[in-house]
């Protein structure tokens, strides 16, 4: 990633893939000190590790609002920031922040069509953005464009396609401009886009996926220079009919909100899944007679961040090793 971005400086990567104060330690480490969160557990775990700039991706809503305004008063050492794209929370973020006497950072959080959240890059962000400056409590860091739909296989479509978002940002930040209004960075991109993002000047990167991999990304983004690390341990618990095999791998194991295959199973590869419930996964195989019930495997998910948000802790294995394990310092929901 640092190799990608030529500077740990350009980094801001996403926590919400590993949830892990010891990857956050690794990454700091090696000079990254800006992060982004999606929740405030993840903000919290920030925190205890010291990083100096905390940024929570997704606007707050209701009692988050106090809540996120009020960890940054607790703790100035670190720079709190949050992505804004409403009028309304804009107020209500302002009020909290006089109420606890606080400046909190924030950026305008565009749309570049993933419309998921974010504003449209025209009037009403020209408007949103010269609200965010009249409010004395903010400190205007910038804007977010991530462009995560953009998950494409194809370098050079996948390139075309961010160019083309982000076309429209820079059109924005020209009109911002033109009215005086200053744009200090432009946070942009995941990891499918950040190294599209890492060849233009002025924005920080923040790939998240990139610190674990799965296999999903594995196979669609073959540019991309990253191994899998994350990997989940799993059973037979039984053999139900010939040709059928069940694993401990239920929707409580493995993220299950991806069509199938939700995880590629080490020396099972060609197993076609036919059931998934809460406890089991059951795969149609073709060597049946050679699996004994208790059999080990290990398996790459499909999503890695969602898996990781059903584990209490995980296992660091070296040479084949366990060599101790790491608590999911920030799986839980405040």
């Amino acid at each position: 990633m640092v190799e990608i971005a030529g500077d740990p400086d350009r980094l801001r990567p996403h926590v919400k893939t590993h949830k892990l104060a010891e990857i956050v330690r690794m990454q700091m480490e090696q000079g990254i000190h800006k992060f982004k969160c999606a929740t405030l557990a993840e903000a919290e775990m920030l925190r205890k590790e010291k990083a100096d700039d905390i940024l929570l991706a997704i606007q707050p809503v209701g009692p988050d609002i106090a809540h996120y305004v009020q960890l940054a008063a607790q703790y100035p050492e670190s720079d709190f920031s949050v992505v804004v794209d409403n009028g309304k929370v804009i107020e209500q973020l302002d009020q909290a922040c006089c109420e606890q006497s606080v400046k909190l950072g924030v950026f305008l959080d565009i749309n570049t069509g993933m419309d998921r959240t974010g504003v449209i890059p025209g009037d009403a962000a020209v408007e949103l953005y010269q609200l965010l400056h009249d409010k004395p409590n903010f400190v205007v860091k910038g804007l977010q464009a991530y462009d995560g739909h953009l998950h494409i296989s194809s370098v050079e479509e996948r390139t075309q396609r961010c160019d083309e978002a982000f076309a429209k940002v820079i059109q924005l930040v020209e009109r911002l401009k033109a009215l005086g209004l200053s744009v200090p960075v432009i946070v942009a991109g995941g990891s499918p886009s950040f190294p599209v993002h890492a060849k233009r000047a002025g924005v920080e990167l923040s790939p998240g996926t990139t610190l674990l991999w799965d296999f999903k990304s594995l196979d669609s983004l073959k540019d991309l220079p990253f191994d899998c690390a994350a990997f989940l341990l799993t059973r037979v618990i039984s053999k139900p009919s010939p040709g059928l095999v069940c694993f401990d791998l239920g929707h409580k194991a493995v993220a299950s909100e991806m069509p199938h295959p939700r995880v590629r199973l080490l020396g099972l590869e060609d197993a076609e899944f036919v059931g998934h419930s809460e406890e089991h996964l059951v795969a149609k195989v073709d060597n049946w007679g050679e699996i004994v019930v208790g059999d080990t495997y290990l398996g790459i998910p499909s999503h890695v961040c969602p898996t990781v948000a059903l584990y209490d802790h995980v296992n660091v294995i070296e040479k084949n090793k366990v060599v101790g394990t790491w608590k999911n310092a920030a799986r839980h929901r405040l």
